[in-house]
């Protein structure tokens, strides 16, 4: 029981950090490599917030708005400098492995103390699971209906528009490059607001924290995507959820199985390629039955010829 309550309050949190992952991953089609580096950055932030006192609803904010001005970065040096997609997440999460360190005063984590306030322990809930399962679900709830709402907005269905078809977008006097950059700001504001929480409910927030970020975040998509297809937006992301607590609750059963953490990389690797490898598996299947069904077909046709 303990390990289906601590997956889904996990699995919650990582659902923000997929949802971002999502919108670049989906809507742009860019694996963005800086969400790798905008996770800690969040955690970073909020977690040296908190150690000076500041509110912690404030300092959560302040690690989503400093994940959305690293998106802001990579959507600057993609859109404007023309750099590739994958260089420019590598370059952005390059240099905020050292903007993570400045911000946690040169070291290489911080801890935050009982004596720190964070979001969870506001809430009169005594047991860390369940304020971990309310803070998730409200702030899962709070960004979904935001995301939703905007991109049902004439500048959301620009953005997707971008996303669908560029040069249609173009045609029809869209801003691609700046369409491109809001939906790089959400997407890493989002992955930083995660991070931001993941430090709050562990206890700490430590500069290699994202590293994996990108591979967890696409499990939960593609698992989402596998199990329910041809949904509408806000649909896909109430799914991505489940996608998350699903992924989680898989690497809790790996770790209870006594695997190695060493090994957990190297499993999340393999379990996406896997994740990824399924849709193609799935037509190599069918074709082989309809392969089956035709020559079982011939056969059964020919005695009458």
């Amino acid at each position: 029981m303990d390990i289906i309550t601590s997956s889904l309050a996990q699995g919650l949190l990582w659902a923000i950090m997929a949802i971002g992952v999502y919108l670049t991953f989906r809507i742009l089609d860019i694996a963005d490599m800086t969400a790798e580096g905008s996770f800690p950055l969040g955690a970073a932030i909020t977690a040296s917030a908190l150690v000076n006192g500041m509110s912690p609803v404030i300092a959560t904010l302040l690690g989503a708005l400093g994940g959305a001005l690293a998106g802001l970065v990579s959507g600057l040096l993609h859109t404007k400098l023309k750099i590739p997609a994958l260089l420019t997440g590598i370059l952005t999460l390059t240099g905020l492995y050292s903007i993570n360190l400045f911000v946690m005063g040169g070291k290489a984590n911080i801890a935050l103390l009982n004596t720190v306030k964070t979001v969870f322990t506001q809430l009169p809930i005594q047991d860390s699971t369940l304020a971990t399962i309310v803070v998730g679900a409200v702030a899962l709830l709070i960004v979904i209906v935001l995301l939703v709402l905007f991109f049902n907005t004439q500048m959301g269905l620009a953005a997707r528009a971008v996303g669908n078809n560029s040069q249609m977008s173009a045609a029809n006097g869209v801003n691609n490059a700046n369409m491109k950059i809001i939906v790089y700001m959400l997407s890493n504001g989002l992955v930083a607001l995660s991070g931001s929480l993941m430090a709050q409910t562990n206890g700490y927030a430590d500069g290699s924290m994202g590293i994996g970020t990108i591979v967890i975040a696409l499990a939960a998509i593609i698992i989402a995507e596998i199990l329910l297809r041809h949904l509408t937006f806000g649909q896909r992301l109430l799914t991505i959820i489940g996608g998350a607590i699903i992924y989680r609750l898989i690497i809790a059963g790996v770790l209870w199985l006594g695997v190695d953490p060493n090994a957990l990389r190297l499993f999340y690797a393999l379990m996406l390629t896997l994740f990824l490898a399924m849709p193609r598996i799935e037509n190599a299947i069918q074709q082989a039955r309809l392969r089956r069904q035709n020559r079982k077909q011939l056969m059964e046709d020919k005695p009458n010829e």
